[in-house]
């Protein structure tokens, strides 16, 4: 899974622009191609809250940006969602066993922090590589430390998934139930009110 979420950060990075059309190499449907859009997903929104960063930048711009990033995030969301559905589906004939242990988070929120590693191991690649001998050798040491949380979190997802398959563990699905951009439910937008 790790690999897939490299590849697509390598595939965004070919381009580097925020506009740049999703291709996705998966056949439509499939759980590998929900992995990849989740994980452009990701990496567009990594580079539009970079693009909101600088001090200068045009306000209006900026919430022209505020507002996308808003979007990106229900998407993610969304995607996430799909991604433990997946799992849902292939361990619904599991039967936990009696003492079967609930995890703090869904499989699909842990893939989700395997697909933000992917990004950060890129850029911190990147920063390993780049300035003065101090902020490289500063930035290889948060690599590092990245590096080891991937083999840390990828067993663990592993873990996770030989559990649920075993009955160890029980599959349950939490929703986020983001409030910020439905109308129906956000009292800035259902009140249509804006303070300054």
């Amino acid at each position: 899974m790790y690999g897939l979420f490299e590849r697509q950060v390598a595939e965004y990075h070919k381009t580097d622009s925020v506009d740049a059309e999703l291709k996705n190499p998966y056949s439509a449907g499939s759980f590998e191609a929900v992995l990849w859009e989740k994980s452009w997903v990701d990496t567009v929104q990594w580079h539009l809250e970079d693009l909101v960063r600088p001090d200068d930048v045009d306000p209006v711009y900026a919430l022209q940006l505020k507002r996308r990033i808003d979007r990106s995030n229900q998407h993610r969301t969304d995607l996430v969602e799909r991604i433990d559905d997946h799992y849902m589906v292939l361990f619904k004939d599991v039967k936990p066993m009696a003492d079967a242990k609930l995890n703090t988070e869904t499989p699909a929120w842990a893939v989700d922090r395997l697909s933000i590693l992917a990004l950060k191991i890129y850029h911190f690649g990147i920063e390993a590589g780049r300035g003065d001998e101090e902020h490289r050798a500063k930035c290889q040491a948060k690599l590092d430390t990245l590096l080891t949380q991937r083999a840390d979190l990828t067993t663990a997802i592993d873990q996770l998934l030989d559990d649920l398959a075993a009955g160890r563990r029980v599959m349950k699905l939490y929703r986020q139930m983001k409030m910020y951009n439905d109308p129906s439910l956000n009292p800035m937008l259902y009140q249509k009110v804006c303070s300054v």
